[in-house]
C-alpha cells in the first residue's frame, strides 16, 4: 500500500492540477475580491498637480506680508500666477496656484484686512503633496495575481481605470454525501446528524468570491451518487465531504470511477484529515474531503481554498503560519502531524477544547490551527509554535 503524502507534497500536487481559467473584462465597481488576470499600469498621474495638503495660504516665496489676491478650492482652482507679496487663500486638497512654494497653516496666520502674516513661517514646499508623489502615469500599480481589496480597487480607480482585467469566476460544486444526514437540521432522527459539512465549506469558499453550488446531502447509494455527480457537469472544482475512506459504504471512489474521473493521489499523513482524495475528470478537479466535520473544515482549510486561490491565477495560494507562543504545555505527537483546534491570546495560543474530529463547539471556538510536526516532542508553555490563522483562511 502506498504510504500516506506530506501535506507540502500533497499541496504540490493538487496545486499543479488547478483549472487554468480565461480571463475577462468587468466595471472596476464590481470587481471586489476577484484577482487581477493582468498588470495594471497607472493611466494618470496622482495627484495630477501640486496640492494643498491643509487648510490655510499659498504663499509667494518671501518674509511677508502678504496681500491676499484670491481663493484656491479643490475643484475651483486660482487661475494666475502670484507675484511676489501675494497669496491665496487656499482649501484641503486644492491646487497650489504657480508661483506659490509653501502653505501657511490657517491658525498660524494672521488677516489684517487682507493682509497676511505669519506667526510660523513654514519653509518652503511645506504642505504641498507635489504632483505625482502618490504615482506617475505608466507606473505599475497592481501586478497580475493581485486579489481586489477595497484599498486596491480605490488605487485602481485613482489609476484612471473605470475598468479591470480579472479571472473568470470559479465555479465550484460542494457535495456532502452519507445516509446518516439530515438535510433539515431541525427534523433530525435519533440516527442522523444534520448535514453540515457542504453548508461550512461553502462559507468557507464564499470570500474568495467563487460560484458555489451546494449538492445533497446524497445517501450512500452508487445511483444516488450517480446522479449527484451529473449535477456538478460543467463546474472548474467539485469538493465532496464523506465517503471517501474504506469502509464499506465508502462509496465517492467507485462512484467517481463510474464517472470517469482517476484518482490522482489518496490518503494525507495529517491528523486530521487522512482519508483525503484527489481525482481529475479532465480539466475538472475533484477534491474528496473526510466527513467528520473538523476533518472536513481543516482539510478545505489547507487544500480547497489554495486550490481555488491557485484557479484565480493567486501566485501565492497558501496558507501562512505565524509564530506565537504556546499559552499552555502541548502533548507529543503521534506518527502524522497534527492540526491543533486554538485560540490566541496576544501572542500566546491555547487548545480550544476537545480535539476530536467531530467536535464543533472547538472548532466554532477556534481561531487558529497550531501546527505540530509528526513524532515531535511535548511542548512547554511559552515555547514557539507555528500558527496558521483562521481568518486568512
Amino acid at each position: 500500500m502506498t504510504a500516506p503524502l506530506g501535506l507540502e507534497d500533497a499541496q504540490a500536487r493538487l496545486l499543479a492540477l488547478a483549472p487554468a481559467l480565461r480571463s475577462e473584462t468587468v466595471p472596476a465597481d464590481a470587481a471586489l475580491g476577484r484577482v487581477l488576470a493582468g498588470d495594471v499600469h497607472a493611466a494618470r498621474t496622482q495627484p495630477p498637480a501640486d496640492l494643498s495638503a491643509m487648510d490655510g495660504y499659498a504663499l509667494a516665496p518671501g518674509e511677508g506680508p502678504w496681500r491676499l489676491v484670491g481663493e484656491s478650492r479643490a475643484g475651483a482652482p486660482f487661475r494666475d500666477v502670484l507675484s511676489p507679496g501675494e497669496c491665496v487663500r487656499i482649501s484641503t486638497g486644492a491646487m497650489v496656484p504657480p508661483g506659490a512654494d509653501r502653505v501657511l497653516l490657517q491658525e498660524d496666520a494672521a488677516d489684517e484686512n487682507g493682509r497676511i502674516t505669519a506667526t510660523e513661517m513654514p519653509p518652503p514646499g511645506r504642505h504641498i503633496r507635489a504632483r505625482g508623489f502618490d504615482f506617475h502615469a505608466e507606473d505599475l500599480l497592481l501586478a497580475k495575481g493581485t486579489r481586489l481589496t477595497p484599498a486596491r480597487l480605490a488605487l485602481a480607480l485613482a489609476g484612471g481605470h473605470g475598468t479591470l482585467p480579472v479571472t473568470r469566476r470559479v465555479r465550484v460544486a460542494v457535495m456532502d454525501s452519507g445516509d446518516e444526514l439530515a438535510p433539515d437540521p431541525a427534523r433530525c432522527l435519533p440516527h442522523q446528524i444534520p448535514a453540515s459539512n457542504a453548508a461550512m465549506i461553502a462559507a468557507m469558499l464564499a470570500p474568495l468570491g467563487c460560484e458555489v453550488t451546494r449538492i445533497g446531502p446524497v445517501p450512500d447509494d452508487r445511483e444516488a451518487l450517480a446522479g449527484a455527480l451529473a449535477l456538478a457537469e460543467g463546474t472548474d472544482i467539485l469538493v465532496t465531504s464523506g465517503g471517501a475512506s474504506v469502509g464499506d459504504h465508502d462509496l465517492v471512489k467507485p462512484a467517481l470511477a463510474d464517472w470517469g474521473a482517476g484518482i490522482a493521489f489518496w490518503k494525507i499523513a495529517i491528523k486530521p484529515g487522512k482519508p483525503l482524495l484527489v481525482a481529475t475528470r479532465g480539466d475538472q478537479v475533484i477534491l474528496g474531503l473526510p466527513g467528520n466535520p473538523v476533518s472536513s473544515f481543516v482539510t478545505a482549510f489547507l487544500f480547497a481554498l489554495p486550490l481555488v486561490r491557485a484557479a484565480q491565477g493567486d501566485p501565492d495560494p497558501l496558507p501562512r503560519p505565524v509564530i506565537l507562543r504556546a499559552g499552555e504545555p502541548l502533548p507529543a505527537v503521534g506518527p502524522r502531524r497534527e492540526f491543533l483546534r486554538a485560540v490566541s491570546e496576544g501572542d500566546a495560543v491555547r487548545l480550544a477544547g476537545s480535539q476530536d474530529s467531530s467536535a464543533l463547539s472547538a472548532l466554532a471556538a477556534a481561531d487558529c490551527l497550531i501546527d505540530r510536526p509528526a513524532g515531535a516532542p511535548p511542548v512547554p508553555a511559552g515555547a514557539p509554535v507555528p500558527v496558521f490563522r483562521l481568518q486568512n483562511g
